[in-house]
């Protein structure tokens, strides 16, 4: 099996097409793509992706980590083998998997102290999953840490009906937009309003006061059709994301199709996603490709937040594009689902099986959902349901479990008040139906998109409505996905009909049932992060810093 699992990956590097070339047009090697059967290694390595230099947690040893593809209806075999041994570091890790729905398989979502045990160090685990009526733009990152463990994940549909819009739809055209930090995270957890140093295009960038490093260059060929699958892969700051002169259609949202929809701007929110068709039509010229995240100061100077988009035959230089105003940007209630479209249960705000409202207040830096604090508990919540130990209404912890009743069509409202606005809520386990977006006045229950990240807003006279359908019994994370709200509390547990959950799952597998006692054995030392040293670091950049807490 290890040896089909190398040869499949081998298979699919030779035929990867190149992401990015360096802003003087090196050609990089081809970029590591993987396919559906595969292994992956999380370790430690130095490098300078904006040209100042940290020791990172990385996959493969690569930022962002490599493309990992599939065709609709294959399954997954994905080993992550935990070679991490920075001490500045988090030692443990796990791995999530970004939209894919892990119908049966909740024990795969790669979801720290909900699904699983984190996977400590010098050990591995097999995700097996399938997704076999998924198709689109995923990803994959840790929920345990944020130091670079984050890359694309891609299901090609060879059916798609919007197939006919683009020429070309391959590892070239995945547009990762991250942030980046010049500080470890565990330092940076301590820190209330903690801020990116950093935005990265496929993996480049600038920051404020660096060298002129290298920038991606995205590279196209006059009159083709590009379907450009964005991702937004930032710990943080949501992108306002355009190219100069050019406009682009949107037809996909999260991994869900959408009416193809122009726009010349758009705001894509950390760990949202989207598809959109650009068509190379315009005078052979390098173009700015620009991401602006939302932090102080950000700007474009000297190439910061910026990528190159180069047409075949154009020089190799920077481009001399202005920047315009957007006349046309994307507003998500444009977006319809192109498949299926409308809310499931009877039309009508407040008339689902189940209605629930969320209040979220930041308080000194801590988030209460509903005036709770999410604290992870010891004992997985996909752990205690299948241990039986405890009825559904005592799941842990106390006020952070919702539990849902099987088959029923949910409907949450939720809204926040305090700062850290705009937070996107993702679901795992599902999409949903935006019935209602954030500082929108109207529902719509007829057509509207349907994705798995959406922005609640920023003020407490914003309400972001969602539905969808409880058929995947489980536990599942409902969470802000900046993650420094969700380290500072702001989440709760959905846990669906848990009296099915047994039933519900495929085989847990032996090695699941070994990472909580591997983990719990591990001494602080072996699971890293600073320990307290990482709270005096922190105290020297800033005096807002959380309460000393203990280590996760």
């Amino acid at each position: 099996m290890l040896i089909l699992i190398l040869l499949v990956s081998l298979i699919s590097s030779i035929n990867a097409a190149s992401i990015a070339s360096r802003s003087q047009s090196y050609p990089l090697s081809q970029p590591a793509v993987l396919g559906p059967k595969t292994r992956i290694t999380i370790g430690n390595k130095v490098i300078a992706p904006d040209g100042f230099a940290r020791s990172a947690t990385l996959v493969d040893g690569i930022f962002p980590g490599p493309l990992i593809t599939a065709q609709k209806g294959d399954d997954f075999a994905i080993e992550v083998v935990n070679e991490l041994k920075d001490e500045t570091m988090f030692k443990s890790t796990s791995v999530h998997w970004h939209g894919i729905f892990q119908n049966g398989t909740n024990y795969a979502d790669g979801t720290s102290f909900v699904t699983q045990c984190p996977i400590a160090q010098n050990h591995s685990f097999l995700h097996s999953f399938s997704a076999p009526n998924q198709a689109g733009t995923y990803w994959y990152h840790s929920h345990y840490s944020c130091d670079g463990l984050r890359g694309p994940l891609v299901i090609y549909d060879p059916d798609d009906p919007l197939a006919y819009m683009y020429d070309v739809d391959d590892a070239s055209t995945v547009i990762t937009l991250s942030d980046w930090y010049h500080v470890v995270a565990p330092v940076l957890r301590h820190i209330i309003g903690t801020t990116a140093n950093s935005s990265l295009i496929n993996g480049l960038g600038r920051y404020a006061g660096g060298p002129m490093s290298d920038l991606a260059v995205i590279n196209v060929v006059p009159g083709k059709r590009y379907r450009m699958r964005l991702v937004a892969m930032s710990c943080d700051p949501s992108f306002h994301f355009s190219i100069d002169g050019h406009n682009l259609t949107v037809i996909e949202a999260d991994g869900q199709l959408t009416e193809p929809l122009v726009v010349d701007e758009l705001r894509i929110f950390a760990g949202q996603r989207y598809s959109v068709v650009l068509v190379a039509d315009k005078p052979v010229d390098n173009y700015w490709m620009r991401s602006l995240p939302n932090l102080t100061k950000a700007s474009y100077e000297g190439g910061m937040n910026s990528a190159i988009l180069r047409y075949q035959g154009a020089p190799i230089a920077d481009p001399t594009t202005v920047f315009t105003a957007s006349k046309n940007q994307l507003n998500e209630t444009d977006l319809h689902a192109l498949i299926n479209p409308g809310a499931p249960g009877i039309p009508g705000y407040g008339k689902a099986d189940i209605n629930l409202n969320l209040s979220v207040k930041n308080t000194n830096g801590s988030f209460y959902v509903n005036n709770v604090t999410f604290q992870s508990p010891t004992i997985p919540v996909l752990l205690q349901i299948l241990s039986g130990a405890r009825e559904p209404s005592e799941l842990l912890p106390e006020g952070n479990v919702i539990v849902l009743e099987a088959n029923k069509v949910v409907e949450l409202t939720l809204t926040t008040s305090g700062p850290g606005g705009p937070h996107p809520i993702h679901l795992h386990g599902h999409s949903f139906d935006v019935v209602q977006s954030a500082g929108s006045k109207t529902f719509n229950y007829v057509n509207p998109v349907r994705r798995d990240v959406v922005s609640a807003g920023s003020t407490p006279d914003q309400q972001m409505v969602i539905r969808w359908t409880t058929d995947n019994s489980g536990p599942w994370f409902l969470h802000c996905h900046i993650d420094w709200h969700l380290d500072a509390g702001f989440a709760v547990v959905m846990a669906e009909s848990p009296s099915d959950t047994r039933a519900h799952l495929n085989l847990v597998p032996e090695d699941w049932h070994q990472l909580c006692p591997t983990f719990d054995s591990l001494s602080p030392s072996q699971l890293g992060g600073g320990g307290r040293e990482s709270y005096e670091e922190a105290s020297k950049i800033s005096p807002l810093l959380f309460p000393p807490s203990p280590l996760p």
